[in-house]
């Protein structure tokens, strides 16, 4: 038998006492306490359930557990949404509240209905898939977020290695589970998953290689980091190294092993050709559930479907205004092709080098220093959060995928972080790369995410709160924002800007194709090839990625129309007398919102601008 060190029963008692707290208190109202006071004792239960989060915020409790991913866990999550929902409906009368407290109100509730939606669906989702998942977020959580400065961190560090084993085998648990019901992952993503596990493995300690796996690489680099600033003694430092040796050959190693001798048998399961969440039990049902979690709309996959054909037809008609600005004569096929398959134009690729690399993370930050100089023109609230541009760790690294922001600690403690996947520099085009750098970092996703993260005049749990049709919403929104601010000076970039906007409306077609309309993974790849001159590997990549997230890449779209809808609505109704600095304060000074609630937070912010003007 394994024992873990990473306290699971301790946290398994403590969850179960904030369920036997929050009934006692339905049962005895607790209407003492301010709606603030009860929402700051709200969050702090919730945060229990997940030691990773404590630290992604900078935290140190619980700072030698990984989160508890067993069925019981999430029962006991969902759980305490319903008694909390219950609670606040109960014991506050939400007419008698302000504004800000009424969206507090909403925003709660609403994650409370999305949290039971998604549970009610559970064994519809795949637990293992190679979007960044699982199996691959716990070691980088591990690289990534455990700050080691003293030897308690380090002792830490060494049980999280362990509790990452426990969470995998439970995790392992509930795939043959779904499995057992007829849901399982395309057979791409198997073979991915497979890969990425057994790159996570190859290395020392578990085999004689010149090289040292992931998690060893790091846990000797920051036990070498104490060492040498003479936290901790040679003889100490030896110890460690020998601790998570043991604790990666014994705990991680046999859990990964698991995953991949059961993932390589269950192969023969797995049909070849991939079929979206639409042939899976309640399937239909389960995708429109996605679709308004990840949206935060009521629009049907139909709706969804035709919107993005409309706006395909018009970023198109852009597209061809551009071809003909820069002199190109033909088709805008053929412009695709003069774009995507000049491999040695440096125009439009840099060389697939080490120099190339690193150019493309320093011409990044030139990007995103050249907009950080005109922010003050069209916000009134800077984030404080420093950004860095990195590249994403090799054991992660997959040529052609999307590149993705990490968040900062609302403390500024770890700044937040822009990683891009360089392992094949022709899957990176030059052209795309400006409305990349404004996507994830300012203003996209950083400045979002580090403003809400700093606010103060909202509960904490709104500072954290992520709904997607928002986040990414936003970040889309931004670059198109970033051209008003005068970037995309080149014609060929400002094209790159197009190639981002069609290839999100593109997602709206294949996403509901895929899952709604039987598309088969040939349709949705040839129809992304008509409309987008990105490479047939980010192509695939990107189509394989609508397979395994239901839904998510519809809200980069819809939640982008919905806030220039509103601004719209705002200069309409303001006149000469409309600020998009206040404006845009307004949309980011709530936090995160489900895009109806954002709806009711302008159209309040309008009215109070029309009587007070």
């Amino acid at each position: 038998m394994m024992i873990y060190r990473d306290n699971t029963m301790l946290r398994l008692i403590l969850l179960l006492s904030i369920l036997l707290v929050s009934a006692g208190s339905l049962a005895q109202p607790s209407t003492s306490l301010s709606l603030e006071d009860w929402f700051a004792v709200k969050y702090e239960e919730y945060l229990q359930f997940s030691p990773m989060t404590l630290t992604r915020l900078g935290r140190r409790d619980l700072y030698d557990s990984i989160d508890d991913m067993s069925e019981a866990a999430d029962l006991a999550e969902v759980s305490w949404f319903r008694d909390a929902a219950a609670e606040l409906r109960d014991n506050y009368d939400y007419q008698a509240l302000s504004a800000q407290q009424q969206t507090s109100y909403d925003v709660f509730l609403q994650q409370a209905e999305y949290r039971e939606l998604a549970y009610q669906y559970r064994y519809n989702r795949f637990i293992f898939h190679q979007m960044e998942g699982i199996h691959v977020r716990l070691p980088n959580f591990l690289i990534n977020n455990h700050k080691v400065s003293t030897a308690h961190d380090m002792q830490a560090y060494v049980s999280r290695i362990g509790g990452i084993g426990r969470a995998i085998e439970q995790l392992l648990v509930r795939a043959k589970l779904h499995a057992e019901k007829g849901v399982r992952p395309p057979h791409f993503s198997y073979t991915e998953v497979i890969e990425h596990c057994q790159n996570l493995l190859s290395g020392r300690p578990f085999n004689n290689a010149e090289f040292d796996a992931p998690v060893f690489a790091d846990a000797k680099q920051k036990i070498a980091t104490l060492m040498n600033n003479d936290v901790i003694t040679k003889a100490q430092a030896s110890a460690f190294e020998q601790q998570v040796i043991a604790a990666l050959q014994t705990q991680f190693q046999p859990a990964y092993q698991n995953v991949i001798r059961w993932l390589q048998a269950d192969l023969a399961n797995v049909a070849k050709v991939a079929k979206g969440v639409g042939a899976l039990p309640d399937g239909a049902n389960y995708y429109a559930a996605t679709l308004k979690i990840q949206n935060t709309t009521d629009m049907t996959a139909d709706e969804i479907h035709e919107l993005g054909m409309q706006q395909i037809k018009r970023i198109r008609q852009d597209m061809q205004a551009i071809m003909k600005q820069v002199g190109f004569k033909g088709s805008l096929q053929d412009f695709f092709s003069h774009v995507k398959d000049n491999k040695q134009d440096r125009r439009f690729f840099y060389p697939d080098t080490d120099a190339g690399r690193e150019a493309y993370l320093q011409d990044s930050r030139d990007y995103l220093a050249f907009i950080n100089q005109s922010l003050g023109d069209y916000f009134g609230v800077l984030p404080q959060a420093d950004l860095v541009v990195r590249r994403v760790e090799p054991f992660r690294e997959q040529p052609g995928m999307a590149q993705h922001y990490n968040s900062g600690t609302p403390d500024g403690s770890r700044p937040g972080t822009y990683y891009a996947h360089l392992s094949d520099m022709t899957a990176m085009p030059i052209i795309e790369m400006e409305a990349v750098a404004y996507h994830e970092g300012n203003p996209g996703h950083h400045m979002q995410i580090s403003i809400a993260q700093e606010l103060t005049g909202v509960p904490k749990f709104r500072t954290q709160a992520s709904f997607n049709g928002f986040v990414e919403g936003w970040a889309v929104y931004s670059e198109l924002l970033a051209k008003e601010m005068g970037a995309f000076q080149a014609p060929y970039s400002d094209f790159g800007r197009l190639v981002l906007e069609i290839w999100r409306a593109i997602r709206l077609v294949a996403d509901t194709g895929i899952h709604a309309k039987g598309w088969t993974e040939e349709q949705a790849f040839n129809f992304f090839k008509q409309n987008s001159p990105r490479s047939e590997q980010s192509m695939r990549a990107e189509v394989r990625r609508y397979f395994v997230w239901p839904g998510q890449a519809t809200a980069y779209m819809i939640g982008r129309l919905k806030i220039l809808q509103l601004r719209e609505r705002a200069k309409q109704a303001l006149g000469d007398k409309f600020d998009i600095r206040a404006f845009h304060d307004e949309v980011l000074g709530g936090g995160a919102l489900p895009l109806s609630i954002l709806e009711k937070r302008i159209n309040q912010w309008i009215d109070t601008q029309q009587h007070t003007l």
